[in-house]
């Protein structure tokens, strides 16, 4: 009798077959398409105002905006101006993210707080940062202090609402085994809590450290304090159109290296989870 083949076994570790879909891009074509779209951009900023379409008073030519960047970049105020700003973005995120976690595992772990503590968070949680700038501007002037309010109050939140979710996430069967088997509160809180709240954690840290960013660049911006927020203020005030659009760019890039970095760490120490797992196999 002639054994048949398992066709699952058969199939194993080969690749797609032909006219089968894979479910997206991989990583190299999700970076050429994105690398693509960058470069149609910057050629059409180039070609607007070229064209006539676009006065080059207000969007000035991508080749223009370069120049005016590598000018700055020569020099050491700009430098200076992008250290100030990441001082700013990295102690507050980082008073945040202690005390988002710190409280939100608190909280989240004592009920009764979790009760009385409710409406407080959702009646704080909608102030808009910048509405505390008055109250900034009034405690700290435009030093280091007023950017610290307004990056801690933003990112506080970030964080906090996110360990709250993964406090709420914890599986109850699996809380009620360890007081089954004796464990006190710590060591609930250490293996149990906190490895299900850490991919909220980690979520939380990377949304506050792009919020982080904004409002360091806007405390700057609006109050005057020294970083590229101020530079931007300066280079708009004195009608140099092709500096402003070039540290808005250096803003931006910002952002994105710090999006990446958030990325990598979360990946780094969360490489155990189900999550993760997968986005590394896809």
């Amino acid at each position: 009798m002639t054994a048949v083949p398992d066709a699952g076994a058969a199939t194993a570790g080969r690749g797609p077959r032909r006219g089968e879909r894979r479910s997206g891009p991989v990583r190299g074509e999700t970076l050429l398409l994105g690398l693509a779209g960058l470069a149609a951009l910057l050629i059409l900023i180039e070609v607007l105002p070229r064209t006539g379409l676009v006065s080059a008073r207000f969007l000035p030519p991508t080749s223009r905006i370069a120049a005016a960047l590598a000018d700055q970049a020569r020099t050491a105020e700009f430098w200076r101006a992008i250290g100030d700003t990441l001082v700013g973005w990295g102690i507050g995120l980082a008073i945040a993210v202690v005390a988002g976690v710190v409280l939100g595992v608190l909280i989240g772990a004592v009920p009764l707080l979790r009760a009385a503590t409710a409406s407080t968070i959702e009646f704080l949680r909608p102030i808009p940062s910048v509405a505390l700038i008055p109250l900034a501007v009034l405690l700290y002037a435009n030093g280091l202090g007023s950017v610290l309010l307004l990056v801690v109050y933003a990112s506080f939140w970030q964080v906090l609402i996110q360990v709250l979710y993964g406090v709420q996430d914890v599986d109850p069967v699996a809380e009620e085994t360890a007081r089954s088997y004796g464990l006190g509160a710590w060591a609930r809180i250490r293996y149990v809590l906190w490895p299900a709240a850490m991919p909220y954690v980690f979520t939380g840290i990377r949304l506050a450290a792009a919020v982080a960013l904004v409002l360091a660049v806007t405390a700057q911006l609006v109050i005057g304090a020294p970083g590229l927020g101020a530079k931007i203020a300066v280079a708009q005030t004195s009608n140099a159109v092709p500096l402003m659009y070039a540290l808005i760019v250096v803003t931006g890039v910002l952002g994105v290296l710090i999006n990446l970095a958030a990325r990598v760490v979360e990946r780094r120490f969360l490489a155990w989870h189900q999550s993760v797992r997968g986005e590394v196999a896809a």
